[in-house]
């Protein structure tokens, strides 16, 4: 299974388009968060499911959770911003909860940063920001493809 993962959009129509535009074919989206409401252009440009969480600029909402976690081809997918679990260092600190819930992948935000390394087992992947991005990076999203059995793959799509 393709999936497209996205965070930290913070409203930018202009780059969610971008992203509509060049992303390959997926069969579902995550969205990790601050403002999880582009999460609805993905939906309804797609016309595909979108599972979105709220970030910590986001109005809360009793309609999308803080936290989603998934059973996607046999993984466990842990869908968070981080916001509430980063202290520090980002890979650490979420790496460190992804054990803690049994999650064997963490997709997260909050940073801008795209990420995709393990903490021991777990595969922890932030897609950076199409719209903010930080730390030297470029406008990205990511897309993971989960197939039972196999090891997760991650591939960075920038946008300019």
């Amino acid at each position: 299974m393709k999936i497209g993962l996205v965070s930290d959009t913070h409203g930018n129509v202009q780059m969610m388009r971008k992203i509509v535009k060049e992303a390959p074919p997926v069969e579902l989206w995550l969205h990790a968060g601050d403002h999880w409401q582009d999460a609805n252009i993905l939906a309804g440009l797609f016309g595909l499911r979108v599972v979105a969480v709220q970030g910590n600029t986001d109005p809360r909402s009793e309609d999308v959770k803080l936290d989603e976690f998934l059973e996607i081809e046999g993984f466990k997918v842990w869908l968070t911003h981080g916001h509430r679990y980063i202290e520090g260092d980002a890979k650490s600190s979420i790496g460190f909860w992804a054990k803690q819930l049994e999650q064997d992948i963490c997709v997260y935000g909050h940073t801008h940063i795209p990420m995709n390394e393990y903490y021991g087992e777990n595969l922890l992947v932030n897609p950076g920001s199409p719209s903010r991005p930080l730390g030297g990076s470029k406008p990205s999203y990511a897309v993971l493809t989960l197939t039972r059995g196999e090891k997760p793959r991650v591939e960075f799509y920038t946008l300019e």
